[in-house]
């Protein structure tokens, strides 16, 4: 089955044409996975610039499963053998993205990489994009999006870790298997998916998967590095905000600068620097219009690098990364005084966050919903707001980006 295509944006052809070389940097020297490299990290490169990790390399922390089936993780591997077809799906959806994921299938088997899917698909071709692994499969082998498109030639995907290096792009997707382009595929139906879960699937056979990365894409600058178009000062504010070395200075408190722009389901990536010890700060998010007498009705995702005992699971008032009063961040990864890179995916009522690329938080509000998300749910969109927590505020935000999901 041949693709439909038609003229790509300005946006997807600087994306492609930028991909081998951008996204081989960012990610490795090499997209052959090599036996003896560590798994399940990222570099501080990687991190920068954008990656996060989707499996953790030792728990199910930001994954559900949709069918009874045994999924297990030993040595860095989630991998599953019995039980009815089902899939391991992220907590988190997404919509624009470049994905990288190790996998090994045993001969004769069959499962697949769900893309922009529902929770538990019916139909290849209307619930998501299912990037198959089953060379004995007639008409859709490895390679192939099910119902849709084979790759360009035929290749193999049984019996040993091969990469599965994936760009989903508005309405196109680009498909490499080990560093080989395999399939370039538009869809120009009405009703292409626009964004959805990722999932692992287990069909039949022995599915095994490792080094599941994700870096957002088509994210826009929410700070042009240069002063403060875009921003204000909610009134009241005794915090100083200022631009210094490219980055939003924040001083002294309370206050808070929040955009223009409202946002509702969203992914923002930002990076963040604690310019003293055990300072607190936060970015709220889905905030009501700040005000002298209410600055700061939002949901806040706390900025706190202190943790108790020495233990980095033990944060000190919720933790960065934290949705903070409900629900604490699972592990303190950043340290004061050094840059750190900080994601947030709100879609619905669900809340992932990711602190230098690890999930710290996976929330699920279930609170009758609110115009005020301090008193309730709140879906419907709204501002972004930086924090001067107190006199001894001094942190720096720099790199702010964000993305509206469709």
């Amino acid at each position: 089955m041949l693709p439909a295509f038609h003229r790509y944006s300005r946006t997807l052809v600087l994306a492609l044409a930028a991909w081998g070389l951008v996204a081989r940097a960012s990610i490795a020297d090499d997209d052959t996975p090599g036996e003896t490299a560590p798994h399940n990290r990222l570099s501080p490169a990687e991190i920068g610039a954008g990656w996060i990790k989707l499996f953790d390399g030792q728990t199910m922390f930001g994954w559900k499963p949709n069918n009874e089936v045994n999924w297990k993780i030993t040595e860095g591997v989630v991998h599953a053998d019995t039980g009815e077809p089902g899939l391991l799906v992220t907590t988190a959806e997404f919509a624009d993205y470049e994905l990288r994921c190790d996998f090994r299938l045993s001969k004769g088997g069959n499962s697949g990489i769900f893309l922009r899917s529902v929770f538990s698909p019916k139909d290849p071709t209307r619930d998501c994009y299912e990037l198959n692994m089953c060379d004995s499969h007639p008409a859709f082998p490895t390679g192939s999006l099910v119902g849709l498109v084979k790759p360009d030639e035929p290749v193999s995907g049984e019996e040993k870790w091969m990469t599965y290096h994936v760009v989903v792009l508005e309405n196109h997707i680009s498909v490499k298997l080990d560093g080989r382009p395999i399939l370039s595929y538009t869809d120009t139906r009405p009703a292409a998916r626009r964004r959805g879960f990722i999932g692992l699937q287990k069909n039949a056979g022995k599915a095994e998967y490792r080094n599941v990365y994700l870096r957002p894409l088509g994210t826009t600058p929410l700070f042009n590095g240069k002063d403060l178009a875009g921003w204000r000062v909610v009134p009241g504010s005794k915090s100083r905000f200022t631009v210094v070395d490219g980055a939003i200075h924040v001083a002294d408190g309370g206050g808070f600068l929040e955009t223009e722009s409202t946002w509702g389901d969203f992914l923002v990536q930002a990076q963040i620097k604690t310019n003293g010890k055990h300072l607190n700060s936060g970015i709220f998010f889905r905030a009501m219009p700040g005000t002298e007498k209410a600055p700061s009705n939002g949901y806040e995702a706390q900025v706190q690098n202190g943790f108790e005992n020495d233990d980095r699971t033990k944060p000190s008032d919720f933790g960065t990364g934290a949705i903070y009063r409900r629900v604490k961040a699972r592990r303190v990864v950043s340290n004061d005084f050094e840059w750190f890179t900080m994601t947030i995916a709100a879609t619905g009522a669900h809340v992932g966050i990711w602190v230098e690329g690890e999930q710290v938080t996976d929330w699920i509000d279930t609170r009758k919903p609110s115009d005020n998300p301090r008193e309730g749910l709140r879906t419907a969109p709204g501002h972004l707001s930086l924090q001067g927590h107190d006199p001894t505020t001094d942190l720096s935000f720099r790199n702010l980006r964000a993305v509206e999901l469709p």
